[in-house]
């Protein structure tokens, strides 16, 4: 069990933890100039006789250090809130609880300390203010344990209540990936870098190797402590130290904040989605776009708040809001959050990680509110996955779920409606009912551009992405293409796609005029006659007998070798025998050879032998040509 103090500066918390454990706090020469505690201290002791380790971790109660006070709480099983019955209930207080209510510490104990230094009646007015101050939250009929920690008194029933609630706590998931939230790093003598933390969530042994930090710098595990033991392993739940090595690592690399995590869940963002909840005693009405702190483990970050669903948020009152970091943050969904000013002098509210990696773009449109709605709700990602992919027709991705949710997929329980779809850039997942749904959109929308465009045979895949207008990136739809292609419901005529039954339809006047263009570009063998040539001739327009030629290369009647110079298959079937006749009498293509067997200028021959770069028949190295022996142009002369 991990402990953690709360309260208001000189109300005790130190000293009671001294009279707990028998140990000294405030090891700083600062600390014992001032006479307070300014950072995080760090204490273990067995509460009785045989039993394990309990840590403990002592937090500053002054307002200018509460960002380490937040440091410490993240991670702690049960805070406990030092109370002066001199004093009673002070700023920090009030601060400090609200904190802890925020990152949903589970359990909590009272201490109403010095009571020694006033009468009955007064510590009976600090309790009923206590108990006032806790009734509205989570925390109400805490129960409260008036001590002294000079003259021990009521020290021991605070110490039995702790190990009560030790046997009490639920255990942490070890589940996923480890996450190690840097607290401390230093250098040990014949031993080097060490750094402490609360483990957050998996295990970690001696020889792991982890990432460290924003930039994702390799680590390897060399020993470790958990719950100030040296163990083999570690696991979420426990306080743990970690002898790390890496090249070129130094201790002044390492600062507060800092994550330890495997390589397969790193992954910073500067955008994230959160739930969140103003405090019911803020002031202030808080604004769309508003600067904040932001403490999420031992991390502080500076950030935009932009409210997804108005432009106001009142105290007391939740909402979907995304944060715009000036940092990237390391978190998890459900991670527990808290927001303070720009200046840091006060608390405004807090919340819990929903999406870490929250989109740019349409971050308030409904479908987006749906999902953000889902993850408020769901408590792991089985319960999420099926609304989460409803609300995402563009399907969703493996990986970053994974590191969302921090959860492995060989650890997942897909539902069945959940189809897996692999892409050139990975798997998506998608809802099987969407993805059919998708195929009938994308036959549909090919049905509707053959009533539009009767005489072209079809789009190709980039102009059909676009004329359907899917929610897809470009490697999904080609997925999505590859199983209508392999299923028949399509077919594919070279780059064009066109459904099963869809011929091309020439008008009567483009039949008519094919009719006599026909004649004239096979009686030009090898040197057709240009497109500006068959336009004066037939007198038409340039642009009618362009259009007319380029339908019919997409038949495949005709093959464009550049622009407005057109080839009939046959003749260019046989400029391929030419040269592949050459080609047997030497393996490399020579041009003037090829130039002299078709009775042609140079520049032209030139242009051909690119066009059959271009369908594969010859492949250009530096310099000079090579038949590709596998081209299907090369394979067919090979058979006759």
């Amino acid at each position: 069990m991990i402990v953690g103090t709360a309260g208001h500066i000189d109300h005790g918390k130190t000293t009671l933890l001294q009279a707990l454990t028998g140990q000294a706090g405030d090891t700083r020469q600062e600390e014992r100039a001032r006479g307070m505690t300014i950072d995080l201290g760090y204490r273990y002791a067995a509460l009785a006789e045989g039993a394990p380790l309990t840590g403990f971790i002592d937090v500053p109660g002054h307002e200018r250090f509460i960002h380490n006070m937040l440091a410490g709480a993240h991670g702690i099983d049960l805070v406990l809130l030092v109370v002066a019955a001199d004093d009673g209930v002070m700023p920090q207080t009030r601060e400090h609880l609200s904190i802890i209510e925020l990152l949903g510490i589970p359990q909590a104990l009272v201490a109403i300390s010095k009571c020694d230094r006033v009468e009955p009646a007064r510590l009976a007015e600090v309790q009923a203010q206590v108990a006032e101050l806790l009734a509205p939250g989570p925390y109400a009929g805490a129960a409260q344990f008036v001590l002294s920690s000079v003259s021990g008194e009521g020290v021991g029933a605070l110490r039995d209540a702790l190990l009560a609630a030790a046997a009490k706590i639920r255990q942490r998931s070890a589940r996923g990936g480890f996450r190690l939230a840097v607290d401390r790093a230093f250098a040990v003598s014949g031993a080097g870098l060490v750094v402490t933390g609360t483990a957050l969530a998996g295990q970690v042994s001696a020889g792991d190797t982890l990432l460290l930090g924003k930039a994702g710098k390799p680590v390897r595990v060399r020993g470790l402590h958990a719950q100030n033991q040296a163990a083999l392993v570690a696991e979420a739940g426990q306080r743990v130290a970690l002898n790390i090595s890496g090249e070129r690592l130094a201790v002044e690399q390492v600062h507060r904040g800092d994550w330890l995590l495997p390589a397969w869940l790193h992954g910073p963002s500067v955008r994230v989605d959160i739930d969140l909840t103003l405090l019911p005693g803020e002031t202030r009405t808080f604004e769309h776009f508003s600067a904040v702190h932001v403490h999420l483990g031992t991390q502080d970050v500076t950030a935009r708040v932009a409210l997804l669903e108005g432009e106001s948020l009142r105290a007391g009152h939740r909402m979907f809001a995304q944060l715009l970091l000036n940092a990237p943050l390391q978190a998890v969904h459900g991670d527990r959050l808290v927001l303070r000013d720009q200046r840091a002098q006060r608390t405004l509210g807090g919340g819990r990680v929903l999406d870490p990696f929250a989109p740019s773009r349409q971050r308030r449109s409904e479908a987006r509110l749906r999902q953000l709605q889902v993850l408020r709700e769901a408590e792991d990602l089985e319960q999420a996955l099926p609304a989460l992919l409803e609300a995402a027709p563009g399907g969703l991705d493996p990986q970053r779920l994974e590191r969302q949710f921090n959860r492995l997929r060989d650890t997942w329980r897909l539902p069945e409606q959940v189809l897996v779809v692999a892409t050139r850039q990975g798997q998506l997942l998608f809802d099987r009912g969407q993805w059919q749904a998708l195929k009938q959109q994308v036959l549909a929308r090919l049905a509707q551009f053959h009533e539009q465009e009767p005489d072209q045979l079809g789009p190709d895949r980039d102009r059909l992405r676009r004329y359907t207008a899917l929610p897809l990136e470009r490697p999904a739809f080609v997925s999505l293409l590859d199983e209508l292609l392999g299923e028949g419901a399509i077919s594919s005529s070279g780059p064009w796609l066109h459904l099963p039954a869809h011929k091309v339809q020439l008008s009567a006047a483009d039949t008519a005029l094919w009719a006599r263009l026909e004649p004239r570009l096979l009686a030009g063998e090898f040197d057709p006659p240009w497109v500006r040539t068959l336009a004066t001739e037939e007198q038409v327009q340039e642009a009618e007998v362009r259009l007319l030629l380029r339908k019919l290369a997409r038949l495949g009647i005709l093959h464009q070798v550049v622009r407005d110079l057109f080839y009939p298959e046959a003749t260019l079937r046989r400029m391929a025998e030419l040269l592949l006749q050459q080609a047997t009498t030497s393996p490399i293509v020579q041009v003037a050879a090829f130039r002299d067997m078709l009775g042609i200028g140079r520049k032209r021959s030139v242009q051909i032998l690119e066009y059959f770069d271009r369908v594969g028949l010859t492949r250009r190295v530096a310099d000079q040509r090579h038949i590709r022996a596998d081209s299907a142009l090369a394979q067919l002369q090979a058979r006759r």
